[in-house]
């Protein structure tokens, strides 16, 4: 296999320049939450690294994290990261098809150290026949795949958690990368899960810069998930948090509290008990998030989200407070919703001092 180019050296053939590439960095150690002070050390780690290959397996999935991927705006820090790995396979991106493209996967397995990229969830019942490609299960694909690979990147909730294939009932009997791994189905490898229902374009390569520049997987949390872009639930974060702290709530979608921007919690917002960097990394461009665009969280990068129950009925407790919300976001889901009662009872209050003060006029 010929010797893989230096990020440094691919980017100087695609005329990328050293300014832009220092903007790069710094923009990658924001991401990071690192001071712009480092975007220097960021470069030279960069510029002097091999670019690595990359596998991106697509199993159960409606190619929603690729979409979403491909709608990032150009030049951007999406745009570059990907000139400083070597994607080798990817079925819906690459222009290689049949006989060809699966060749180029397995070339991109004979060096060790490769990153392996899934979305999508993998089925196991009846060996794992429901979903194959070029005559390969998809879970004999992932196997062969994360035998010499140096870790393995979950894209997506339904590779995180299995998604929506795993709902009930789940016919296909779906399963996540992580649960596969702790079954001893597939090798083990470190994992980092990256979930959404997509993932934001700059979360899944905020987390490759990290692993690029460190050589090493990024804090993670409980459920896998980096610490850095899903360790803040998106309530905390959410600009219409002020709201619910005073038990300002729409009660429709189109009603005045809602055209005022008052808080989703009573039409079923999910943002308390769900951790993600929607509220402040946002979409498109940085340009808005569900909650912004007048919808409630449905907590797509939880586990299970689907069958967590109706996602316009508002939220009572959180269904596991240990790994879905903090003590203090009980705690201010409880002041929220008691504020709402305060407001309500005072409202009725003055709305039937009114109308006695009315009588009392009318009767002199």
């Amino acid at each position: 296999m010929s010797r893989r180019p230096t990020v440094a050296e691919q980017l100087a053939r695609q005329g990328v320049s050293r300014r832009a590439f220092l903007k790069f960095c710094a923009a990658a150690a924001s991401l990071m939450a690192l001071p712009p002070s480092m975007a220097p050390a960021i470069a030279e780690a960069l510029g002097k690294l091999r670019r690595p290959s990359v596998i991106w397996l697509s199993f159960q999935e409606c190619t929603g994290c690729t979409e979403s991927l491909t709608r990032s705006h150009t030049p951007t820090v999406e745009s570059l990261i990907f000139d400083m790995i070597s994607l080798d396979y990817h079925h819906t991106l690459q222009a290689a098809a049949g006989t060809a493209a699966e060749q180029a996967r397995e070339d991109a397995m004979k060096e060790a150290g490769y990153l392996v990229l899934v979305d999508g969830s993998i089925p196991t019942r009846d060996g794992g026949i429901y979903s194959t490609i070029a005559g390969v299960t998809n879970l004999q694909m992932l196997k062969d795949a994360l035998a010499n690979a140096a870790a393995v990147v979950s894209i997506g909730t339904c590779a995180a958690y299995g998604g929506i294939p795993k709902a009930d009932p789940n016919p296909t009997g779906a399963k996540s990368v992580q649960a596969l791994m702790d079954e001893g189905l597939v090798p083990r490898k470190p994992v980092i899960n990256v979930p959404g229902c997509p993932p934001i374009p700059t979360v899944i390569t905020g987390v490759l810069a990290h692993y690029l520049t460190f050589g090493e997987i990024p804090e993670l949390d409980s459920l896998g998930r980096p610490t850095m872009f899903y360790g803040d639930s998106i309530h905390d974060r959410c600009y219409r948090r002020p709201f619910y702290d005073q038990g300002m709530f729409a009660k429709t979608f189109d009603d005045e509290g809602a055209r005022k921007g008052w808080c989703l919690f009573e039409l079923g917002c999910k943002g308390p008990t769900t951790h993600n960097a929607c509220a402040t990394t946002k979409w498109n461009n940085g340009t808005s998030f569900p909650i912004e665009s007048g919808h409630g969280c449905i907590g797509c990068s939880e586990p299970d989200f689907w069958d967590a129950g109706s996602f316009y009925t508002a939220l009572s407790a959180p269904a596991d407070p240990l790994t879905l919300a903090t003590s203090a976001t009980v705690a201010g889901a409880a002041i929220g919703v008691g504020m709402s009662f305060v407001n309500r009872a005072k409202k009725g209050a003055a709305k039937s001092g009114h109308e006695t003060a009315t009588l009392k006029d009318l009767e002199k």
